[in-house]
């Protein structure tokens, strides 16, 4: 296997950038050493760490079209057709008043965060 140097990212981008939000979180989240939760994880498991690693990239990968695949169509055209609204009447306000109607959407939609019993 190859062997791959996982930098944190650091780096400036302009305000404007369309990917800010995405890179002021591979910034943050890029402070973190990853290892010592992964080695533990390891241990725990008997899974090896590289698995471990492909497994976490896979799943992230993957969990956009996992997350379309499991809403129901209508619910999907709810969501666009709140920010096509937003969009065409162009302000501030439609926006924000699109976001909430799509926080609550998604607030109705999660099932709440998954974790691991020690």
């Amino acid at each position: 296997m190859a062997k791959m140097e996982l930098k944190p990212y650091e780096d400036s981008w302009e305000q404007d950038d369309p990917h800010a939000n995405f890179k002021e979180e591979v910034a943050l989240y890029g402070v973190v050493d990853p290892l010592p939760t992964l080695e533990n994880l390891s241990k725990n498991t008997g899974i090896p760490v590289s698995s471990l690693i492909r497994y976490i990239l896979v799943k992230y990968t993957a969990s956009g079209s996992d997350a379309v695949l499991a809403m129901t169509p209508y619910a999907i055209r709810q969501m666009q057709d709140h920010i096509n609204k937003a969009e065409a009447a162009d302000t501030v306000e439609a926006r924000l008043e699109a976001y909430e109607s799509l926080r609550q959407m998604i607030s109705w939609l999660t099932i709440g965060p998954i974790t691991l019993d020690n």
